[in-house]
């Protein structure tokens, strides 16, 4: 088996995760919400119901399908994963996953390093998609568990052509798949992130 295996979470089937070496992509047909380990992880669990928006929407549509935080359990499967087992989790910034689960928002630049967990230390940042080639400046928060720091991220703030949804009336939208997109530098840098737990779990077991 491969060496450093990264388990993919909640991600399009068929998408940037699937055909990677060491990489074992868990779509929606195999439900990441049953994933048992024992790999590190990479988690995209979906954000539609934790925007701004979905009050909004929630408000003006009602059903609970549209209710806000309304996932299935999908993040909070996902951020158990990332705890028990390692990695990184992906979601945008300003989530209101972060509050509603106690955890504290990125406050300065880089990596935020907010606690402790028997897994490892738990760290958190901003980082701006922009900087791995989306179009879109794409706003991200990461949440991370590993026994050391993280590896640096590109923290460049770059303005982007265009915009996710319709906040700047200047710049083009994005399709929907175009916005959803995971850029394939950023994905290895996600991939990177989740190995360095790997690799910090598989030392520190050594007893090295």
């Amino acid at each position: 088996m491969y060496a450093d295996m990264i388990a993919a979470l909640f991600v399009q089937t068929d998408g940037a995760y699937f055909g990677l070496p060491g990489v074992d992509p868990w779509d929606v047909e195999r439900d990441a919400r049953i994933y048992t380990g024992p790999h590190p992880v990479v988690a995209h669990p979906p954000c539609q119901l934790w925007v701004n928006f979905a009050a909004l929407n929630f408000k003006r549509y009602g059903g609970e399908h549209n209710r806000p935080g309304n996932d299935g359990g999908c993040f909070a499967s996902a951020l158990a994963s990332v705890c028990r087992w390692g990695g990184v989790l992906e979601h945008p910034a300003g989530t209101n996953a972060y509050r509603a689960h106690g955890i504290g928002a990125p406050t300065e630049p880089g990596w935020n390093q907010l606690g402790e967990l028997p897994r490892g230390g738990v760290w958190t940042c901003e980082v701006w998609q922009s900087a791995y080639g989306h179009r879109a400046r794409k706003r991200t928060w990461l949440y991370y568990v590993g026994h050391d720091e993280p590896p640096a991220l590109e923290w460049r703030r770059e303005p982007g052509t265009h915009q996710v949804g319709w906040f700047d009336r200047i710049k083009p939208t994005l399709s929907k798949r175009e916005a959803m997109a995971t850029p394939t530098a950023f994905r290895d840098a996600l991939l990177r992130i989740a190995r360095s737990a790997a690799s910090n779990t598989t030392r520190r077991s050594r007893g090295s």
